[in-house]
């Protein structure tokens, strides 16, 4: 199996990561803003990215010397490794749930607010369990820091959101016939008894109803069942950037440490410009919010440096030569 061995090799791989990281959930906002359906989007993203996954196995995986400590790829298919499968198998579990999450998140929040807090999270638990299961790959001093960097980076934008909401609504008061329009447009039915009453027929509603849904959506008796191939190119565009993401993430992790590795999870960084630039998520807002903008790019930055700084091997440790 090919192993990374060169540090800025790594650093590269982890540079180019991080831009693929941050740019297909842009993709999948694209697509969600056109109106294609985020089953038929998820179904596309997940042969392509699940094709370069078996790509990268298949050359990655069985290149390079094949050692007892690092076997070939389809050599490990016939060794007897089930916890180390059910581990990987969980992880591509984990990593599945956190992406269809992460594709309705994007249509209620946004990009800019989405990719800030899936990071941060990530990085704080995942950077910190990497830091006690790697041998000796990066120095706490540099690390941590940088994980704070993420932790002011995260609440910078939370407060940037919300400060983007505010400006919002103060352009929605400007617009006083259009809100009240829309308060004229919504139902005058208030109470517990009304809600309770609807609750109930809306669930027996639904449970006579579920049975001839699923024949209909099984058998299509009404041949309503259409093509949707509008977009799919973007889609499957979005899993190779997000396949190819994470295989470099991977390599980068074998030389500079999976702690380290975690740099690329500042891919708000990316998924922002995007936000910013294509979907104009922050125009017309106010100065404040520039700021606070601004103040989180600049904290995810450092971030990033600090992380892939702390590369270098703790003391006592044999890493990269």
């Amino acid at each position: 199996m090919y192993a990374m061995q060169d540090e800025a090799g790594a650093i590269t791989l982890m540079i180019v990561s991080l831009w693929c990281l941050g740019s297909w959930p842009a993709l999948f906002n694209l697509l969600e803003r056109r109106g294609r359906v985020p089953m038929h989007t998820y179904l596309d993203y997940t042969f392509s990215n699940y094709s370069v996954a078996l790509l990268f196995a298949l050359t990655v995986g069985n290149i390079g010397p094949d050692t007892p400590q690092s076997p070939n790829f389809l050599k490990q298919l016939s060794q007897e490794n089930g916890p180390s499968v059910a581990f990987g198998l969980a992880g591509g579990l984990a990593l599945c749930l956190g992406n269809i999450c992460l594709q309705y998140s994007l249509a209620f929040v946004g990009i800019s607010l989405t990719e800030v807090v899936s990071a941060s999270v990530a990085v704080v638990l995942g950077t910190t369990a990497n830091y006690f299961l790697d041998d000796g790959l990066n120095r706490a001093s540099i690390l941590f820091p940088g994980v704070a960097c993420f932790l002011v980076a995260v609440v910078l934008g939370s407060f940037c959101h919300a400060s983007n909401v505010a400006d919002m609504q103060t352009k929605i008061k400007a617009a006083e016939p259009l809100s009240q329009m829309l308060e004229d447009m919504k139902s005058p039915m208030k109470g517990s008894e009304e809600f309770t009453a609807l609750l109930v027929n809306s669930s027996n509603n639904h449970e006579a109803s579920f049975s001839p849904l699923f024949n209909v959506a099984t058998n299509d008796q009404f041949h309503l069942l259409k093509p949707d191939r509008e977009g799919r190119h973007i889609a499957i565009v979005a899993g190779l950037l997000c396949g190819v993401g994470n295989g470099f993430q991977f390599m980068g992790g074998q030389a500079a440490g999976y702690a380290a590795a975690d740099a690329v999870q500042a891919l708000p960084l990316v998924g922002t410009l995007w936000g910013v630039f294509l979907f104009k998520e922050y125009h017309g807002s106010s100065r404040k919010t520039y700021i606070l903008l601004i103040g989180m790019l600049l904290m995810f930055l450092t971030a990033v440096v600090m992380l892939v700084a702390s590369s270098m091997p703790r003391h006592g440790s044999e890493t990269l030569t």
